[in-house]
């Protein structure tokens, strides 16, 4: 990982946190609600065949009722990339995350997250099994969704993301993105 992108990094954890300090400070004795989950979703990479089946956990901490932080850690099955190739990739995201909770719903409410994320995407050939080019990139990333709280420690989440753009050998970008359904336990 380059020193840039390391500094990056840091730096937009610190904010975070700083912001999540802030927020618990200015709401005085309420406590953080952390909360952990697993997702499961569809993982699209550009110039792919197929999309990949992806799956993976996350957790956070929500510092007032609509603000808060998020990590994720996301893997994807073996597609194929080309006939001959098969790609998989691994995520890894922390995130500012902003929920509005709609009046006389019930439960309903609509998150959005943005911060910085590292997409990592390998292929290999089908035949040979051997690497034959593998890219890694870290900037910023977020998601658009929908959630429905089904008791008051548990959610479920559909979510739309986004994350950063690959480099393939040729110096093409390749975007990517997925949709995930998560379901999450508060504590």
């Amino acid at each position: 990982m380059k020193t840039l992108q390391k500094t990056l990094l840091a730096l937009a954890a610190g904010s975070l946190m700083t912001v999540g300090a802030q927020a618990a400070v200015n709401y005085g004795n309420m406590a953080a609600q952390p909360y952990i989950g697993a997702k499961v979703g569809q993982y699209d990479l550009d110039g792919a065949k197929d999309k990949g089946t992806s799956y993976g956990v996350y957790g956070g901490a929500k510092f007032t009722p609509n603000f808060g932080v998020e990590a994720e850690y996301l893997t994807t099955s073996d597609e194929d990339f080309t006939n001959a190739t098969e790609y998989s990739a691994d995520t890894y995201g922390l995130y500012a995350t902003a929920d509005y909770a709609f009046p006389n719903t019930g439960g309903l409410y609509g998150k959005g997250r943005l911060g910085v994320a590292k997409n990592e995407v390998d292929v290999k050939g089908k035949v040979t099994g051997n690497d034959l080019t593998s890219g890694s990139e870290t900037g910023v990333a977020g998601g658009l969704g929908l959630g429905f709280n089904v008791a008051p420690n548990a959610s479920i989440e559909a979510m739309y993301n986004w994350y950063p753009s690959i480099e393939n050998n040729v110096g093409e970008d390749l975007d990517a993105s997925g949709v995930t359904l998560g379901a999450h336990l508060k504590f």
